[in-house]
């Protein structure tokens, strides 16, 4: 272990992810600072997002961003009225929205389960390094 490289799948609607993507950041569980202290500068992350916005809005079950943890640790941001939530920095790479309807009996942490999604209400999963490979192709993903 140690300085192994990890990949995960973190959670979050899709126009939250955008923000990130705009800024720079990952944000999992509602800006908790435990989970973003298990990821560690040069793992690989990508976002699924269920919906499109916080508040359910239409079902979108894509991957919507896929990038590289930068170095540095978490840290919190002052996003107004009090909320400080975790981010990490992070290096988004050039990729295209992926629907995981195709990709569930190739992913590892999906084949075969029925009730794939309950995994990710945790709202950040470590899987394996084939999977975000799966991910990043399906996404056409390419480093900025």
């Amino acid at each position: 272990m140690g300085d192994e490289q990890k990949c995960w799948i973190a959670v979050a609607c899709a126009a939250h992810v955008r923000g990130g993507l705009a800024g720079g950041f990952m944000q999992v569980c509602h800006g908790k600072g435990g989970p973003l202290r298990r990821v560690r500068p040069g793992d690989r992350i990508a976002y699924y997002s269920p919906t499109e916005t916080l508040d359910g809005g239409a079902p979108l079950k894509a991957f919507t961003a896929i990038g590289t943890v930068e170095e540095g640790s978490a840290y919190q941001a002052d996003t107004g009225n009090g909320f400080l939530p975790f981010r990490r920095d992070v290096r988004w790479s050039v990729a295209h929205p992926a629907p995981i309807q195709p990709l569930l009996n190739e992913l590892a942490f999906t084949a075969g389960k029925r009730n794939w999604g309950y995994q990710l209400r945790f709202g950040l999963i470590e899987v394996d390094a084939e999977d975000l490979e799966i991910i990043a192709g399906a996404m056409d993903a390419s480093d900025a």
